[in-house]
């Protein structure tokens, strides 16, 4: 990759690591469907009016809209509602990269290299170790939602591949209007109007600069660059950059929540961005031994 573009990629990576406490935050004066719908109605608006429509099929709009918006983040949400910790959501939701990884090689027929597969499994010991420490009935729960909606970002992520080359900016702003009106419709139905006027009555600039953080800053910015770096290069390249977002979030968590660094979350930490280091510099590593090797 171009050093220009892995600074776009660690960019992307810092914005959403932040935003997992933005999210924690928001969610307080938020119920989590109303807040995921916010977040898209306001980066679909007002730049729809001036933004081109996708140069692509409605049905890969619609797939992208709902896959990489409507139902990853409405579990995620969800998940961080019913009591999952913030910091390890960012963790967790890494499981995207591996997933795929995976779709890539079975629908778009990538080939990942041996030390792509060992980085892989050795970030995966680290979600195990998450899943391992969990005690809490609601925060199993919000475990298995939040791997949901891992699963989600990573079909999601396999539709960006298969649109091809369109403009990011489009993609995104268009994607984040199809799936304002089910998210809306979603709230008033689990939610109901009741949850809407006590959100209304509470509203405070906390809960309208988490939305604001989360429509512009995150969405449009964060997204953007990553639909541009997916139809650049191989999904195996690109997804293990978001394994860098737990590091954020965890460390943003416990700054600003002060949620404990227990020894198995930095043990969980230190094993995905060991799989990432893999990833990333296996080969090269791998090509250093290789003449001696031969010698």
């Amino acid at each position: 990759m171009k050093p220009l573009h892995i600074l776009a990629a660690l960019l992307a990576v810092i914005t959403w690591g932040i935003n997992f406490v933005v999210i924690k935050i928001g969610l307080q004066g938020l119920p989590p469907v109303l807040f995921t719908a916010s977040r898209f109605v306001f980066a679909a608006l007002p730049l729809i009016f001036f933004v081109p429509l996708p140069k692509t099929s409605w049905k890969w709009v619609i797939a992208y809209g709902m896959f990489q918006f409507a139902f990853q983040f409405t579990l995620l949400f969800c998940g961080i509602k019913l009591g999952f910790p913030a910091g390890l959501a960012s963790l967790v939701m890494q499981l995207q990269a591996f997933i795929t990884m995976g779709l890539a090689v079975v629908i778009m027929g990538e080939k990942p290299q041996f030390v792509q597969v060992l980085g892989a499994l050795i970030a995966l010991s680290g979600m195990a170790l998450v899943a391992m420490n969990l005690e809490a009935q609601a925060t199993i729960v919000g475990f298995v939602l939040v791997v949901a909606g891992a699963v989600c970002w990573g079909i999601a992520n396999i539709v960006t591949k298969k649109i091809g080359v369109v403009n990011p900016l489009s993609m995104v702003v268009w994607g984040s209007a199809i799936a304002s009106p089910p998210l809306l419709l979603a709230s008033f139905m689990m939610e109901g109007m009741d949850a809407w006027h006590a959100a209304y009555a509470q509203l405070n600039w906390t809960s309208i600069g988490a939305i604001a953080y989360q429509a512009y800053p995150n969405t449009i910015v964060g997204f953007g660059i990553w639909s541009w770096l997916m139809r650049k290069y191989p999904a195996a390249t690109i997804a293990p950059f978001t394994l860098l977002v737990p590091v954020v979030g965890m460390l943003t968590a416990s700054i600003v929540l002060n949620e404990t660094l227990f020894w198995w979350k930095i043990c969980a930490g230190l094993l995905v961005l060991g799989g990432l280091a893999c990833n990333q510099l296996g080969m090269r590593i791998w090509s250093w031994f290789r003449p001696a090797a031969a010698t």
